[in-house]
This record gives C-alpha cells, structure tokens and sequence, in this order.
C-alpha cells in the first residue's frame, strides 16, 4: 500500500501533467491565431513607424503590469490553506494598485511618450493602459485557475480574449486607425477575459480587507513584485533605448525581429508558465525533488528549443523576408543575436520560478537589479555606436557574461549544483553548434528560394536530432545515476514528473500581445 505522500506526489504529477497538456493546446492556437494576425497587418496594414509606436505603448503596459498588483496576487497560487480566506483583500490591494498607477500614467503619458522619442503614442499609451485596471481585478480568479491546474477553462477564456480583441483590432485597423487599433482591441479582450474569469472562479471577485493579512502580504509581495518589474525592465530596456535613440523605424524592425526571436520562447514558456510556479511550489520544501525537477525542466526546455532558435538565426534573412516582405528585411540584423538572448531568457525565466518557489527572493531582486544597471549604459553605448544588431549583441554579452553566471551562484545556495544542468544541456547545446553549421552551408549552396529554405530547414534538423535523441535519456539517465540517498527511498524521477518546463512573466492578453 502506497504512502500518504506517494499518493499526493502522483496526484500533483497527473495535474501537472493534464495542466501542461491543455496549456500547449492553449499556447499553441494563440500563439498560431496571434502570428497570422501579425503578418496581416504588418504586410499589408501597418508601416515600421506604425509598429514601433505600439512598440512603446506595449513596451510601457509590460513593464507596468509587473508592478500593477505588488506581487501580491502570487499568494493566490504559493500560499496553503483556504484561498477564500485571503483573496478579499488581494483583489483589494491589487485594484487598489493598478488604478493608482493607471492614474499616474495617464497623467504622465505625453512626457513618457516623448521620452521613448514617440510623442504621437501618449493617446495609445492612455488606451492602452486601461489593462491595468483590468488586469488588477482578474487576478485573483485568474490566480485560482492556476492554483487548481485548470487550464482546460483558461484556454476557453484565452479563447474568448482573442477573438474579441483580434477582430475589434483587424476592423480597426482597416479603418486606418493604425496603432490605436491594437490598443483598443487589448482593452476589449481583457474585458472579455475578466468577465470569464469571474465566471471560471465563482465568489472571487469579492473585496474585503484584514489588516493583518495586508502586511504578510505586502511582505510576500513586494519583493516579488520589485524583482518582476526589475526583470521586464531589462526585457524592455532595449526597446525603449532604441526608439529614444534610434527612432520609431528603427524600434519598429527592432520589434520585428524581438517577436521572431520570441515565437519558440513563448510558446514553451506560456505553455507551462501557469502549471510551473505552482509545481515548483509544491516541491518547495523537498530540496532532492526540487533539484531534480528543476534539472529535468531545463534539459526538456533546451531540447526543444534549441533547434528553434538555430533555425530562425541561421536563416534570418530570407524568413524575414518570405514571412513580411523585403520592406522588413534590416530586421534581420538583429534576429541572430536576438535568438542567443532568447536561449539566455529561457534559463533565466526558469531560474526565476524556481528562486521564487523556495523563498530566494532577496537573491532574485539582487540579479534583477545588477542585470538592469550593467544592461542600460551597455545599451545606449551600443545603440550610439551602430543599429539594432549592436543592441542585440550588447543584450547577449550582459546575459551571458554576468547574469547567467549570478543565477547558477543563486541556484548552487539553493542547492542545485551546476554540474548537473551542464550534463542535460551538454547534447542539446552541441547538437545546435552542429545544425548551424548545416544550415549555413547549405543556405549559401542552395540558395534562398522557398523550396531551399524548407530542404534546409528538414536536413538541419535532422541533423539536430542524430545529435540529441542518441541522448534522449541525458536527463533522466544523467540524474538516475546520482540515485536516491539515505533517508530517501523514492527514485529521484518520481518527483521530475511534476515540473513543467519553464515560467514566464505575465504578459497582457492583446491580440498581437508579443513586444
């Protein structure tokens, strides 16, 4: 007869797992809705001066959105016990928040806007960011759903938002409201997605206020929530260094070529980022499981997205090209790089949960911080020195240089060794050194042509995949070895089932919601 624990281990391993299942159905048909959206309006609606003024407007509500709720609304999703019994005054606080900082920026928005070299965008700014409040007041349903892995009415919502917010942007659009479009149409789905919701998580639309469990927390919160905006300040720095410095075309190619590099990182991280925090917190106070877990996620999450991000580098060019137009071609400047940087993000997002989980929030605020104020002066040098490609390659150095090194000392405190994320990213790292090597040969002996871009593209990654499925067993094989230790006779793959692959931050759900 099974133990107790091995009983809620399998329950919180088969949740995971259906949670997962409906979030990569979830992830996929938006992101797919998203894309041919995208290219829509890109080629055939909007010009790079367009696109660059949503840019800025996108690029504020991100950064914004991470500090909207104080961090506060994660308690839905970390903290034990009855979730009625606090969520009161979270939807309080968090509604509280977001329209003071929505007040701010409304009244600041045309300084803001001139600041980023984009005067035009303060009234798509001031639409725009009526997410805010709506984001504030969906939380704490929204933070249920994922506290109960049910993703299967989350994907009915995410549904919902995106064929409002799609069609009321395409009509707009059409009409020749240019950037205001996107604006207009990421107001009206998130309406939709709080209304649903509230529908998906009856009673938690329900303020009320304790005194006490305000202060625990704010204290649970606030470091969360600085650490949050920290960190979408470093992935919107670029962007916003790039139209104070280089303008509204050239942010416009550089977003271009940001959402490229971001289609395989968001779609593994949005599959799993609203099952991966919760499973990270379930493993919390098991440091062998949580170590485990955490290795396998990485070495699973570095798999599959290696081969992503060498393809779209590899052949930037001619993909910007074939899927935007020759107009969009000095995107692919910056692809490359961009590519890199998103690897970089991958690891970086997961070692963010995982620090999260177990409670290192002062470390997680420290490399937040020391990422933000290497990354900027290194920024605006490179932005002053050339293009996008010179932002890009400066992004790239920081992450790889200083940051990733902070995040491997934080996870060693948290006792995740380094050797053993070496050993599940070994394979999948060289066997995309040597499917770049393919594909440039053969893109420059078979030229750029539709065909010869699809017979690259299937030989690369086979290519990819003689490397890495010989070791299709490098994570479970490389942590069986290390076998369970004394006082602990479950097998250490017994508690990899119930971590997803890797976080995400919080993003609004706008029909075209990439930066």
């Amino acid at each position: 007869m099974e133990s107790a624990p091995a009983e809620g281990e399998a329950s919180l391993g088969t949740k995971v797992r259906s949670a997962t299942r409906w979030s990569l159905v979830n992830t996929m048909v938006m992101r797919l809705g998203n894309f041919a959206t995208g290219i829509f309006l890109v080629r055939y609606v909007l010009d790079p001066a367009a696109w660059g003024v949503y840019g800025v407007a996108q690029t504020v509500l991100m950064v914004l959105l991470a500090a909207n709720e104080l961090g506060v609304t994660l308690a839905v999703v970390r903290w034990d016990g009855d979730v009625r019994r606090f969520a009161p005054t979270v939807l309080t606080l968090g509604a509280l928040s977001s329209g003071l900082l929505y007040l701010v920026l409304f009244v600041s928005a045309p300084a803001v806007a001139t600041l980023l070299g984009s005067g035009e965008a303060t009234a798509v700014l001031r639409v725009m960011c009526l997410c805010l409040v709506l984001d504030g007041l969906s939380q704490v349903p929204a933070g249920v759903l994922t506290r109960e892995f049910r993703q299967g009415r989350r994907m009915v919502i995410d549904a919902l938002n995106f064929v409002v917010s799609t069609s009321v942007t395409l009509i707009l659009a059409l009409h020749g409201w240019g950037a205001m479009s996107f604006a207009c149409g990421a107001v009206a789905g998130n309406v939709v997605a709080l209304a649903g919701c509230a529908v998906a998580a009856p009673g938690m639309l329900r303020f009320g206020w304790d005194k006490e469990q305000a202060r625990a927390l704010l204290r649970f919160g606030l470091p969360l929530a600085g650490a949050s905006l920290l960190s979408l300040a470093v992935v919107n720095a670029d962007a916003m260094i790039v139209g104070a410095v280089l303008g509204n075309i050239a942010l416009g190619f550089y977003m271009l070529a940001f959402n490229m590099a971001g289609w395989p990182v968001r779609v593994i991280s949005e599959t799993a980022r609203r099952v991966s925090f919760a499973g990270f917190s379930r493993l919390a106070d098991d440091p062998k499981a949580l170590s485990a877990g955490f290795a396998r996620a990485l070495g699973v999450l570095m798999a599959a997205t290696v081969p992503a991000c060498v393809l779209l580098g590899a052949l930037a060019g001619p993909l910007v090209e074939l899927v935007y137009g020759a107009t969009w071609r000095p995107a692919a400047e910056a692809l490359p790089w961009l590519m890199a940087l998103g690897l970089a993000r991958i690891a970086a997002e997961l070692t963010y949960d995982c620090l999260v989980a177990i409670g290192r929030r002062r470390s997680l605020l420290l490399i937040q911080g020391l990422w933000l104020v290497t990354l900027v002066p290194v920024l605006i040098l490179a932005a002053r020195a050339g293009g996008i490609d010179t932002v890009a390659v400066g992004h790239v150095v920081v992450a790889g240089v200083i940051v990733l090194p902070a995040f491997l000392v934080a996870l060693r405190r948290g006792g995740i060794a380094a050797r053993a994320l070496a050993r599940v990213c070994v394979r999948p790292v060289l066997g995309g050194a040597v499917m770049g090597v393919v594909l440039v040969l053969l893109r420059q002996r078979l030229g750029e042509g539709v065909v010869a871009l699809c017979a690259t593209g299937v030989i690369g990654l086979v290519c990819y995949g003689l490397c890495v499925l010989p070791g299709r067993t490098l994570v479970r094989g490389a942590l069986a070895r290390r076998g369970p230790t004394r006082g602990d006779e479950r097998p250490v793959a017994d508690a990899e089932r119930a971590v997803a692959p890797v976080p995400a931050q919080k993003q609004p759900a706008a029909p075209a919601r990439e930066r």
